[in-house]
């Protein structure tokens, strides 16, 4: 391989076939100029950016950034779909490299970072919040920067929306933060705080995930088990009438429309908080 142009002391392009290959290693262009051949031993990554639009922005991201900040983020890329077997969209080298730069100055300058939809993350993308776990570690590893568990859960929606064909990284947010609205409505309609470490918190919040996504992609059918339906209606009437109040505001606040049958297994969820809330045993 011949460098083609060098970003900087770690990054180089080079061209094969008239393609752009970007070429990483520590020092790999140290005393090296256009032309020189890269040493083999040197080469820690290489990778190709087809959108001509994304390898702009990361060049420039590789002009304005720290290094050290691109190549932690570098890692943690490599971590991610080695961790994930599969081959992350290549925006994720703009968007994260970007994100996790901004985050260590914004901790350097004494600022706190948040993340209101830290729960729902821990919960929806467990892969991608352990993969973000091993990344904050990471980074204290090697720049010395502690960031909290709610960067972790930035980190793990990033890498959820850059696996290969997967949602936006906006699609991922809208439906983390809707859940989050449930989660809030249903504890103020029961009076209660949800254990988020909890079984039954984990299967609503996973059941509302899968529901929301059948919803968009209109697959949800209104078949339900009339006998059921009615049982559940007037032995649990409680969870039900909560679960009724949820699908008008699904349907008024974002146009999703839940079927009966939703409403059904939804109100066996909200039940199982309710139990818990009087003092039922954990299922």
């Amino acid at each position: 391989m011949r460098i083609n142009r060098i970003l900087n002391n770690n990054v180089v392009v080079v061209k094969e076939d008239n393609e752009e290959i970007i070429v990483m290693g520590s020092g790999i262009a140290f005393r090296k100029s256009r032309n020189d051949i890269i040493a083999p031993d040197k080469i820690e990554k290489v990778f190709v950016m087809k959108d001509k639009g994304e390898y702009e922005k990361f060049t420039q991201i590789i002009d304005q950034l720290p290094e050290a900040h691109i190549i932690v983020t570098e890692e943690i890329i490599t971590q991610a779909e080695k961790t994930l077997k599969t081959k992350l969209n290549e925006h994720i080298h703009v968007a994260l490299t970007d994100h996790v730069s901004f985050a260590i100055e914004r901790v350097k300058q004494g600022y706190q970072i948040q993340n209101k939809l830290l729960n729902e993350i821990r919960v929806l993308y467990a892969a991608e919040f352990e993969i973000g776990l091993w990344a904050i570690r990471h980074i204290e590893d090697k720049l010395l920067i502690h960031l909290p568990e709610d960067e972790a859960g930035h980190i793990a929606l990033h890498i959820h929306t850059a696996k290969m064909n997967g949602t936006t990284m906006n699609q991922a947010m809208n439906t983390t933060s809707i859940l989050n609205d449930l989660i809030v409505k249903i504890e103020q309609k029961l009076k209660v705080k949800v254990e988020q470490d909890s079984i039954s918190y984990q299967r609503l919040l996973t059941h509302l995930n899968f529901a929301l996504r059948r919803v968009a992609e209109g697959q949800l059918t209104q078949d339900v088990d009339e006998d059921m339906h009615h049982l559940v209606k007037e032995k649990h009437k409680t969870a039900y009438q909560v679960s009724v109040e949820l699908a008008e505001y699904l349907d008024a606040a974002y146009n999703y429309t839940l079927p009966t049958s939703e409403l059904v297994y939804l109100s066996l969820h909200i039940q199982r908080i309710e139990r818990n809330k009087k003092g039922g045993v954990e299922e």
